[in-house]
């Protein structure tokens, strides 16, 4: 039913953010531990082509920047979207300074525009964003239609048309692909890592520890970290392709390590997964990585790209 509702949301291409706390699984099975297992659900859990932003917080501090960055974009690009945080940060406390709210960016909504009034339809879009005119229900004038079932494009009818509907799943999944996020960042040894961790979300306090007790046994050691899983960073592809060495940890069993295939040409990382419903220990990411650097290349002797996985 969670889905269903989602799937309204893309369709009428509303504004909502939806904040899912991530825990261990499958159904109940740990309803109190903590795992990064939802994020192929958040992605992909829905029935049709069905994009949405996901954001994923790195920290507790970070939670109320990530939640501004969701709502802003919600709102300003008219399409729901989802906030990962789990157990591990919804538990968790640091401190954090109260931020000056006029030093906050504007959120600037996608109004439709006075001209037009009496002339407005549901999914005109503004060129350059693909962002359709929000009509605020009540309003005078900019009376439509908006529902479950497919519309025109031009009307805002409902529409069985298959060249529209064509149209229409490639106009929304345009829409959430040319939504601007910042590049990622790589940190620690940038310019000249042997290895280069990836990992999203609340693992990277885990994962910088370790790229620092890294750092100080003498590796050179980079790290990036994704808080924008969808869409991903424009510089994404550049990033990962710059190292011989990328092992992506996460607490699950691959599930951004497969984004990241799909996504890139001949990606090819290692895998450290670990689904135990506890945080990530950081001597034991010193040890997994320390053994990773002293294997090959992934490549076998055809020079086919595969994946290893630390267990």
């Amino acid at each position: 039913m969670k889905s269903e509702a989602l799937n309204l949301a893309v369709i009428d291409e509303l504004p909502l953010v939806v904040i899912d706390v991530q825990r261990g699984g499958p159904s109940t099975g740990l309803p109190t531990k903590s795992e990064q297992t939802d994020l192929l659900q958040v992605l992909y859990g829905r029935n049709g082509e069905s994009p949405m932003p996901v954001i994923a917080a790195t920290s507790p501090t970070d939670c109320f920047d990530a939640a501004f960055a969701a709502c802003k974009m919600a709102l300003e690009h008219m399409t729901p979207v989802v906030l990962l945080t789990d157990a591990f940060i919804a538990n968790g406390s640091s401190a954090w300074k109260l931020p000056n709210l006029e030093d906050l960016p504007e959120i600037r909504p996608h109004y439709a525009t006075e001209a037009q009034r009496y002339k407005y339809t549901p999914y005109k879009r503004e060129e350059y964003s693909n962002v359709r005119y929000w009509a605020v229900p009540g309003m005078e004038g900019y009376e439509h239609i908006l529902g479950g079932l497919e519309k025109d494009g031009k009307t805002g009818a409902i529409s069985t048309d298959a060249e529209n509907h064509h149209l229409m799943d490639n106009l929304r999944f345009d829409k959430v692909a040319r939504i601007p996020v910042p590049d990622l960042e790589v940190q620690g040894d940038k310019d000249d890592a042997d290895l280069l961790i990836v990992g999203f979300g609340s693992t990277y306090g885990h994962l910088y520890s370790a790229m620092q007790e890294l750092r100080a046994k003498g590796h050179k050691i980079a790290l990036a970290q994704f808080k924008y899983v969808n869409p991903l960073p424009k510089n994404t592809a550049e990033v990962l392709s710059r190292y011989n060495k990328v092992v992506v940890a996460e607490q699950n069993l691959g599930q951004l390590a497969a984004l990241l295939r799909i996504r890139i040409n001949n990606f090819a990382p290692y895998q450290y997964n670990q689904v135990k419903g506890q945080p990530f220990v950081v001597q034991e990411l010193v040890q997994g990585f320390e053994r990773l650097l002293t294997l090959p290349a992934p490549k076998d002797e055809y020079g086919t790209f595969y994946s290893r996985i630390l267990q």
